[in-house]
């Protein structure tokens, strides 16, 4: 009886890591019901590493990016140490993808596009919320929002100073392919001198 997996292997792959990577994420269109979910990885500059979901929301021919509040956690350990790790899940189609790179801010032009595309509530939650400081309760939170629904209605509402964009340009690639029996496909794509190599490693 053949296995539920698609079998992966160096020879099925583009030899650019960002056109595979698109390949795969095109092909969860009617599968996944929030593909643009990654993990994160960030750390501290002494190693103590931290994970989170954001979501995906740049891709290009050389970076991955999503966008945050920078004086949130995430953004205080980026400005220490600007390396971070992405993982992309699918668990329909039993695969994932690993990213590992330097990760740089992206241009207030960007960001102030991206930020205009939000719906209202999603730009004053912006405001409203002092990402990752304590607080005292929901309630405080709710109160600023109707403060700032109130300051900027009938206006269009800015993006605050301290949120946008971050991009990460990988260095390294894993492309990962459940089997059956945990004899999984992986694949690797490492950058040297601006060339992409290939490798099959074990599962």
């Amino acid at each position: 009886m053949s296995e539920r997996w698609v079998p992966f292997d160096v020879a099925d792959c583009d030899p650019n890591p960002f056109v595979q990577f698109n390949k795969w994420f095109d092909d969860v269109k009617d599968v996944m019901r929030e593909r643009e979910a990654i993990a994160l990885s960030t750390s501290t500059p002494n190693g103590h590493p931290s994970t989170r979901m954001v979501l995906l929301r740049h891709i290009d021919d050389h970076s991955f990016g999503w966008y945050t509040n920078y004086l949130s956690h995430k953004g205080h350990e980026l400005l220490l140490n600007p390396f971070a790790a992405i993982l992309w899940y699918c668990e329909p189609l039993g695969r994932q993808i690993r990213m590992e790179g330097a990760v740089s801010q992206m241009s207030a032009l960007e960001s102030d596009e991206y930020f205009n595309s939000r719906p209202r509530g999603h730009q004053i939650g912006a405001h409203a919320s002092d990402q990752s400081a304590p607080i005292a309760s929901r309630a405080e939170l709710e109160d600023r929002v109707k403060e700032l629904e109130i300051e900027f209605e009938g206006k269009p509402i800015p993006r605050p100073l301290h949120w946008g964009g971050y991009r990460l340009e990988p260095t390294y690639f894993e492309f990962w392919q459940h089997r059956t029996d945990r004899l999984h496909d992986r694949v690797f794509y490492t950058q040297s001198a601006n060339q992409w190599k290939l490798e099959r490693h074990c599962p």
